[in-house]
């Protein structure tokens, strides 16, 4: 089946406005496109989905296991033409000092031919042994072209051409001008989000620009073909769906899917389904109820860049306080810990959220706490992973976290379902506030074999009485 790996020289260098291009043009000639995107990112995915018309799903060596990869990656291209996977940051980069969670090594991995996106600001000649370097340095990685990106006009991408024919064997399949209508624009986490707009919006009318570029500027039918000599890595099976589980009483999760909360990994949300729960997305800026629910699931988001709406919102924010003082059992990570708390500040500008996180979010200007994170688990944790027989505490849990926002005048002795062994948590030691039913805290989790959280919170939702 054929695929590509998108990957660039470097964090920047145009690769994601590249495989969204990619993405819509293919979708344009009537290829159904199935766009991955490597490592713990939210944003990215939101804008290859909307391009490809079809949900995209992360690859990440931290949080899942090799075979987990694999499978996910094999299991969803059946019935596809194409399959896009989006690297970050360089082609080599990476935590390990031998490139084992690389770019480079998941392409391997995935028999992947890499299209390599270089931006060209600034160089002419030296695009050749920056090309060559990358050849070369690890001849396992099957670099097949290059996108010069950035090219400043017909001169530049002359002598680009020349140094590339002249001292490498690698072919260019495509050149972008430099335009700034062509970059979407940014803020503190990175890309504004493809979800914080509806319709025929400026997320569509950037989608529709990028893919004109691309249909202008690149090989199409060179790049199809690159693609369609990659084998298909042999499929393992899919430790992150399991059997088939059995029949169990129906519960109903409420879930908040607006312009201020839309970061979900795509399978977690699948296995909702597979614990036989039913999401039933509602709207924290207009709706005034949540729905008839047995739980409630608030992800990650942009709460600050909305606090107006949100704030006026009081009858929903009333609604949600009152069904978590009820006991309505419920989980919230990063935006969603933000939005239960007493109030969020951001720029100068402070307004009232729901008040069930007895504390004050705070927004700096600078980021509080990123990366790669890594738990153990508390004994105040309200679902709990099974302990392994003979254990006295369940394993290290693999999980990240990019937040500028930080709790303050957090009440006394909380209780905290997590401490920190590496990253930053609530407060630098802990995470996952307790309160009533409630679990919320910065960290974002991934339901895998190492982390079935999704199973555990529907179990625990299933085993509660029903508030009210």
């Amino acid at each position: 089946m054929a695929h590509l790996y998108i990957a660039a020289a470097h964090k920047s260098s145009g690769k994601t406005t590249f495989s969204i291009g990619l993405t819509a043009a293919l979708v344009q000639r009537g290829l159904v496109v199935q766009p991955y995107k490597k490592g713990p990112d939210y944003i990215d995915p939101l804008w290859l989905s909307r391009a490809a018309g079809r949900p995209c799903y992360n690859l990440d060596f931290f949080t899942q296991s090799p075979a987990e990869i694999a499978a996910t990656f094999a299991s969803r291209m059946g019935h596809v033409d194409f399959g896009l996977i989006e690297g970050n940051k360089g082609l080599y980069d990476g935590i390990d000092v031998e490139g084992a969670d690389s770019n480079a090594a998941l392409a391997v991995m995935l028999c992947a031919p890499v299209v390599l996106v270089i931006d060209t600001q600034g160089i002419t000649r030296g695009v050749a042994p920056l090309v060559r370097g990358y050849v070369d340095f690890d001849p396992r990685v099957d670099i097949r072209g290059v996108i010069l990106n950035k090219v400043a006009g017909a001169r530049h991408e002359t002598k680009l051409r020349a140094a590339l024919e002249r001292y490498t064997d690698m072919q260019v399949l495509g050149v972008i001008g430099r335009d700034q209508a062509l970059e979407i624009p940014e803020r503190h986490l990175g890309l504004v989000p493809a979800n914080e707009a509806t319709g025929q919006s400026s997320a569509d009318i950037m989608i529709a620009r990028l893919a004109d570029v691309v249909n202008a500027g690149v090989d199409l039918e060179r790049i199809i073909e690159v693609a369609r000599t990659a084998p298909l890595p042999v499929h393992t099976e899919d430790v992150t769906r399991g059997a088939k589980p059995p029949a169990r009483a129906p519960v109903r999760i409420a879930i908040a899917r607006d312009a201020a909360f839309g970061f979900y990994y795509q399978d977690d949300l699948e296995a909702f389904a597979r614990a036989g729960a039913k999401l039933l997305p509602f709207d924290t800026l207009t709706d005034k109820r949540l729905p008839e629910a047995d739980g409630l699931f608030i992800g990650g988001g942009f709460p600050e860049t909305h606090l107006d709406a949100l704030a006026a919102n009081t009858d929903l924010m009333q609604d949600i306080r009152e069904a978590l003082a009820a006991g309505l059992p419920a989980y919230a990570e990063c935006g969603g810990l933000m939005y239960l708390s007493r109030r969020i500040s951001w720029r100068g500008v402070s307004r009232d959220m729901v008040g069930a996180v007895p504390a004050d979010t705070v927004v700096a200007e600078r980021p509080q706490g990123r990366g790669y994170v890594l738990l153990g688990e508390n004994s105040g944790n309200p679902w709990p992973r099974p302990v392994p027989a003979g254990a006295a505490v369940a394993e290290t849990i693999p999980v990240h976290e990019f937040h500028y926002a930080g709790l303050h005048n957090l009440a006394d002795e909380p209780i905290f379902a997590y401490r920190v062994k590496r990253g930053t948590g609530i407060d630098g030691r802990h995470d996952g506030l307790v309160i009533n039913n409630l679990l919320a805290g910065f960290a974002h989790h991934r339901n895998t074999a190492a982390n079935p959280w999704v199973e555990r919170f529907v179990a625990f939702v299933r085993s509660r009485p029903r508030p009210g």
